[in-house]
């Protein structure tokens, strides 16, 4: 099955807004870059920069709990380090990430904007080496299908802006759910090439219009009524890194013994 790549994202901060790219280069065994650098701690999760683990996302300002998150806009500049935050009348705010004061800055300015929907306090962690804040540990890069999206959307009756799925790259052209029939099956993207990891299950996040800032389609339930599950995306790792670029032809490449299903 050969699609396109019709856009790439990544996600400096979790939670936050996504950033669009023209291309990226992926490396084997690697996140993708720049993808969830930093999370903002919501009150003391525990995590050890010196033993990283896997933190749920419930213990971070995301938007599966606090949707009000979605109306801050951010830019981030990886060359510096600097992100940009604005909201609303709120006066903007640029800080350094990399710089310990810049952290602290910004998590001062977010607890002001965002008030009684945080638990607090607020610290903005960095993520040690390879380390990201994903929501599944072993999430290297996630993909959605375009086409599934739209399947959904015939279902409900309504448009799904598919920034709800905060992935990192979006495909078109695959039949609907076909990255459903078999996680036994590699991805051809580019000069890249990845395996299949495992779908990804849909949380509270998917509910929240990422421009409006508000919970109004309830996505994980309008997947289990239609589909009977919540998935939707998969992730995939990189065996062989390289660039990828806009309108790259994208082939899924299934195990054939697996019947499709959506």
């Amino acid at each position: 099955m050969i699609g396109t790549l019709d856009s790439i994202w990544r996600h400096p901060v979790k939670g936050f807004t996504p950033e669009s790219l023209l291309e990226a280069r992926l490396t084997a065994g690697e996140y993708f870059p720049f993808d969830r650098l930093y999370a903002v701690e919501d009150g003391p999760c525990g995590f050890d920069p010196a033993a990283p683990v896997h933190i749920s996302k419930q213990k971070f300002t995301v938007l599966a709990k606090i949707p009000a998150v979605a109306a801050i806009r951010t830019a981030f500049d990886d060359a510096t380090s600097t992100l940009t935050a604005q909201v609303g009348s709120v006066p903007p705010i640029v800080v350094d990430l990399g710089d310990e004061a810049g952290r602290t800055s910004f998590a001062a300015w977010l607890g002001q904007v965002l008030g009684d929907e945080v638990q607090g306090p607020l610290k903005v962690l960095p993520a040690p080496g390879r380390h990201r804040f994903m929501d599944h540990p072993q999430g290297y890069v996630s993909i959605i299908n375009l086409n599934s999206v739209r399947d959904l959307e015939a279902k409900l009756g309504r448009p799904v802006d598919p920034r709800r799925f905060r992935a990192n790259l979006y495909v078109d052209g695959w039949p609907a759910w076909a990255e459903n029939r078999s996680m036994a099956g590699s991805v051809r993207l580019g000069e890249v090439e990845a395996r299949l990891f495992k779908p990804i299950v849909r949380c509270l996040a998917t509910h929240v219009d990422p421009d409006t800032a508000q919970a109004d389609i309830e996505i994980t339930k309008a997947l289990f009524d239609n589909y009977g599950h919540t998935l939707c995306g998969v992730y995939v790792s990189v065996t062989k890194g390289g660039r990828i670029a806009l309108a790259d032809p994208v082939a899924l490449a299934l195990d054939e013994a697996d019947a499709p299903s959506a």
